[in-house]
């Protein structure tokens, strides 16, 4: 094959409209509102940055109701963190304190 000329192939397949169309499919968990007393929560402890990070979850609660319960702890924590995909996230190993009072709260633990 020589420089100056192109190849030109076709091999058959037939392109319609709509041939470049993404169809997104997520899958819909619905996820139902729970109270304290039915919560069963798991820590994590993550490394970020070099700093321990401790996440709390997964909550089953609204957005607005789970951001109250998170202001309360930060306050008695005297920490900073937020809330992401239904879990808490906080700045430091608070593992221990984080325990007692979430139970004060109402919420319960896995073993």
């Amino acid at each position: 094959m020589s420089r100056g000329k192109k190849l030109d192939l076709f091999i058959g397949a037939e392109i319609d409209e709509g041939w470049n169309e993404v169809v997104e499919r997520r899958s819909v968990v619905a996820k139902e509102i729970l109270e304290p007393a039915k919560h069963f929560l798991v820590f994590r402890k993550e490394k970020r940055r070099g700093k321990v990070v401790t996440l709390v979850g997964e909550f089953c609660l609204e957005e607005s109701a789970a951001n109250d319960v998170l202001k309360t702890l930060k306050k008695k924590l005297a920490c900073g963190g937020t809330y992401k995909e239904e879990w808490m996230e906080f700045q430091g190993e608070l593992q221990e304190k984080l325990k007692l009072n979430l139970q004060e709260l109402g919420f319960r633990f896995k073993k």
